[in-house]
């Protein structure tokens, strides 16, 4: 898995970052993309990275606000023309549906692939045979929503002793096995999963926060998280000002990311009176000061889960 940031600023776009969208690759998992938030230029950001629109398999909506959903319809209509003909699922806050209904509508705009609209209000939003995902609501001027991407297990290595037990030697029962099924040998002996697989391996969790004061709920959200992107608008030193806006400090985040026992915390949705790189750097100092294993989101860069 990785995460590709393609928008970072807060509010509006400014010459330094683009506004905020976030992509979950998946393509080991399961050849897909999945997308948080859409903010305005964000099909712009797509042209000038390796992402492809034809890969979008779902996006995650945290909040109605406009830097975090004027670029989905022209995104939507976009993906037709650049292959996308797979169903495309959004999930976002109650509106979204009216939101996007309303803007292809009125634009004419036509996609030639299904799309799903799921409207929630926290709780598990989605489940397959390899991934849930859970919401819970934030604390912001309008309904927020934080987004727990859990991984399930995933099946532990083949050990190369337990299949000289049964004289296997590599080949396409290695994948069946792997996959999860048994398989029966020349002499009838049933060799399952089990009998040479090692133990399996825990699967990656991933905390994805939309706009937020502190509130309890992030705490639950991210617990044990490998990685939680939490927005760091300003400095502790406007704590009063994050406040009144809803949002949160460098500094909140690194706690929260602290109490919930995280792997590593990555910072976005930069106020634009930090302008650039050189300007963001007492960001991380600041939250690095609480939780050393922080970094800072840069456009444009792929970040390894």
């Amino acid at each position: 898995m990785e995460l590709y940031f393609l928008g970072t600023n807060a509010g509006v776009p400014s010459l330094q970052r683009n506004v905020t969208s976030i992509a979950l690759r998946l393509m080991e998992e399961r050849r897909s993309m999945w997308l948080f938030d859409c903010g305005e230029g964000t099909q712009h950001q797509f042209l000038k990275s390796p992402l492809k629109l034809s890969k979008l398999e779902k996006i995650f909506i945290t909040h109605l606000h406009g830097d975090h959903i004027f670029g989905l319809p022209g995104l939507l209509s976009s993906r037709a023309y650049q292959g996308g003909v797979t169903p495309l699922t959004i999930y976002g806050p109650p509106g979204i549906r009216k939101y996007v209904e309303t803007s292809l509508e009125l634009s004419q705009s036509r996609v030639n692939y299904e799309l799903n609209i799921v409207e929630h209000q926290g709780g598990i939003i989605f489940e397959d045979d390899m991934f849930v995902v859970e919401s819970a609501l934030l604390e912001h001027r309008i309904d927020s929503y934080g987004y727990r991407i859990m991984e399930k297990d995933r099946p532990g290595s083949i050990d190369p002793s337990k299949l000289a037990v049964h004289g296997l030697k590599p080949g396409p029962l290695f994948g069946r096995l792997k996959r999860g099924e048994s398989i029966e040998l020349e002499d009838g002996v049933i060799v399952h999963p089990a009998d040479v697989l090692g133990s399996p391996k825990p699967g990656k969790v991933i905390t994805i926060l939309g706009d937020t004061r502190p509130t309890p709920n992030v705490v639950p959200l991210s617990a044990g998280a490998d990685v939680i992107v939490h927005e760091a608008t300003f400095l502790h030193e406007l704590a009063s000002t994050a406040h009144e806006y809803y949002h949160s400090t460098a500094l909140q985040a690194a706690e929260a990311a602290k109490e919930a026992g995280a792997g590593r915390l990555i910072l976005t949705h930069f106020s634009s009176r930090y302008k650039d790189a050189e300007h963001l750097e007492p960001l991380l100092l600041e939250a690095q000061s609480v939780f050393p294993n922080t970094r800072l989101a840069m456009e444009h860069e792929l970040i390894q889960i």
